[in-house]
């Protein structure tokens, strides 16, 4: 993702104790302190995602807000290795400072090696890397999307079969979703059976593999879309396809439920095509990733617990400190809230 964060001012809780691997700026290896000055790396993981296209055009003018001289974004376009090539132009070019997307969070382990070794803080956005050194991890908490996600389709289908189009497993964000949603549905609804589709965030992956999970299952009851960008159109297609597209509130309807919060979704939820989505914050993503690169390239260091804007920061594993911003569910009852991003555009 998720009303959102709107004080660039907000300060977190900084230490000044300095945490060993949480974001330091010691030597050898250690980040070098720039002052928060100088230029700053970003990529974006890829274009046809109108939730990454959000993202995208956000990031130019938060960095404006925050007073960072961000080059322009560079486009992975969902390869881990163009990622990990992207990252060395950029610290060739002599950036101070990267804010990245990782497609695959042990692939860009590599990456965060090489700025490393430059004495370049990163930060993480969306996705967190398994090891390596980063400043922050700016992300909401991936799990949530998935047990919000269970016990919407689990409260209105109660029984039946639910298909779960998964993102790449090798990304956290996938797993945390699926990890997520299978417990929920385990633990509050056992009379739900799960059709797990990995799709890899591809659409043409999802439409193939939906098209054959309805053939074989025209008794599907629910749907969960990991991510709304690249799935909402193949799974209205798809269920259109096999006549089983009807509004919410008729008997016949399948209840679906996705992430990102972009726009085409909360047209979908108006139509009554969907029952709801998980608003992922692209506008707060792109701000706090501009915000804590700033501190970190001025040497400063953070610690767990609240911040001054409305999320938490948790050490999701040893050394590896993340922002989790707000992710609020949308459904027909909030859809038209002036302060989701997605109605900003």
């Amino acid at each position: 993702m998720r009303s959102h964060v709107r004080n660039l001012a907000a300060t977190a809780v900084v230490l000044t104790t300095v945490l060993a691997g949480c974001g330091t700026t010691n030597s050898p290896g250690g980040q070098q302190n720039s002052g928060g000055t100088g230029q700053v790396g970003a990529t974006v993981p890829l274009l046809t995602s109108p939730f990454w296209q959000a993202y995208n055009n956000y990031v130019p003018k938060m960095a404006t807000e925050a007073g960072v001289q961000a080059l322009p974004t560079v486009n992975a376009n969902s390869d881990p290795a163009k990622l990990i090539t992207d990252m060395t132009n950029l610290l060739n070019q002599g950036v101070k400072g990267l804010v990245v997307t990782p497609l695959d969070s042990a692939a860009v382990v590599a990456g965060l090696a090489q700025a490393d070794r430059k004495g370049v803080p990163v930060v993480a956005v969306d996705v967190a890397p398994e090891s390596g050194k980063v400043a922050m991890v700016v992300r909401a908490d991936n799990r949530a999307y998935g047990t919000k996600a269970c016990e919407h389709i689990g409260e209105k289908v109660k029984q039946g079969k639910v298909v779960q189009i998964q993102g790449d497993l090798a990304s956290v964000n996938g797993r945390d979703r699926s990890e997520a949603f299978r417990e929920c549905m385990t633990g509050k609804f056992p009379g739900i059976q799960i059709l797990d589709l990995p799709a890899e965030w591809k659409a043409e992956k999802a439409s193939s593999g939906l098209e054959s999970l309805l053939t074989a299952n025209p008794d599907v009851k629910g749907v969960y879309m990991q991510a709304g960008g690249v799935y909402l159109a193949p799974t209205l297609q798809a269920l259109r396809r096999k006549d089983l597209l009807h509004p919410v509130g008729d008997p016949r309807h399948v209840v679906a439920v996705s992430n990102d919060g972009i726009p085409q979704e909360f047209e979908a939820i108006r139509k009554g095509e969907i029952d709801a989505t998980v608003s992922q914050p692209a506008d707060a993503y792109a701000k706090y990733g501009m915000y804590w690169i700033k501190k970190a390239m001025a040497g400063e260091t953070f610690k767990a617990g609240p911040t001054d804007h409305g999320s938490t920061i948790v050490e999701v594993r040893p050394g590896i400190l993340e922002d989790q911003l707000p992710a609020p569910l949308v459904t027909k009852a909030n859809v038209d809230d002036k302060a989701l991003w997605g109605n900003q555009l």
